[in-house]
């Protein structure tokens, strides 16, 4: 069995107010062992970035633990890295291309030859090779988007968390970028957590498919995805396995906005 290498452990978050308190996780709990490529789905405010920001130590539980790597998570792990929707906000437009992908670098006691030769290697694997000397208000989306993958590449974390990260962009490049997240985990065994709210994604990306309930959150379905490891858009959608998961996650997620899923006895 391979090696733990992200724990969550009985999480629960709530949030406190003057109208009374708010329960957004009620009990959630699941590893992911390194070199796995997890997603994440579940309804609309079902506390999926509540979740990101207690395993990413943004955040402190109420109850339960993150452990990564066998340390209890209490504040930003140094070998995590984040991907965000938002990539313009995460991106500093004064900034080339290679002074963005480089930000987290300096860091790390590195020298100049080292962090030349990880930018370049991050740049070269999201295919901005020609970019660098570019500023990121003269890309598309897209090529935004994978400065911020690149960066994070580039800083060589043992975990990828990626938060939504294709939902601003248009169908085609969603889909090409999809691809390269699948050949950064291919290539290079990256360890990654790919929240999302598209089924079809989750499906088309993960190893696993970790399925929420409505808030209060638990884990509804933890689901082994069971396609051709290798992957492509035309035809892995085409065949009659993708079409089964997707549509029994699809009902998952109808379930759990229903109310109808029973938590288990061992969650309670």
């Amino acid at each position: 069995m391979p090696d733990t290498l992200l724990h969550v452990e009985r999480l629960k978050k709530v949030y406190e107010s003057p109208t009374g308190d708010v329960e957004a996780i009620g009990d959630i709990s699941f590893r992911m062992s390194a070199g796995e490529l997890v997603c994440i789905v579940g309804p609309s405010g079902c506390g999926k970035t509540t979740l990101l920001k207690c395993i990413a130590g943004l955040l402190a539980p109420t109850s339960g633990t993150v452990e990564l790597d066998g340390e209890r998570v209490s504040a930003p792990p140094p070998n995590m890295a984040l991907v965000f929707q938002e990539y313009g906000r995460s991106l500093y437009p004064w900034l080339t291309v290679r002074g963005n992908v480089e930000l987290p670098l300096k860091h790390k006691r590195l020298s100049r030859a080292d962090r030349d030769r990880l930018i370049d290697d991050a740049l070269t694997a999201v295919g901005l090779e020609h970019a660098g000397g570019s500023y990121p208000w003269q890309l598309s989306g897209g090529m935004q988007q994978r400065v911020a993958i690149a960066r994070a590449v580039a800083y060589q974390p043992e975990v990828l968390i990626m938060d939504e990260p294709f939902a601003a962009v248009d169908a085609q490049t969603r889909a090409d970028l999809e691809d390269l997240v699948r050949t950064l985990h291919r290539e290079r065994g990256m360890s990654i957590l790919f929240v999302t709210h598209d089924i079809d994604e989750s499906v088309y990306l993960g190893e696993r498919v970790v399925v929420l309930s409505k808030s209060p959150t638990w884990v509804q379905e933890d689901l082994a995805i069971d396609l051709p490891d290798a992957r492509d858009q035309i035809t892995t959608r085409a065949l009659p396995r993708f079409t089964e998961l997707r549509t029994h996650v699809y009902e998952q997620i109808q379930r759990a906005k229903r109310g109808e899923a029973v938590r288990p006895v061992s969650a309670a």
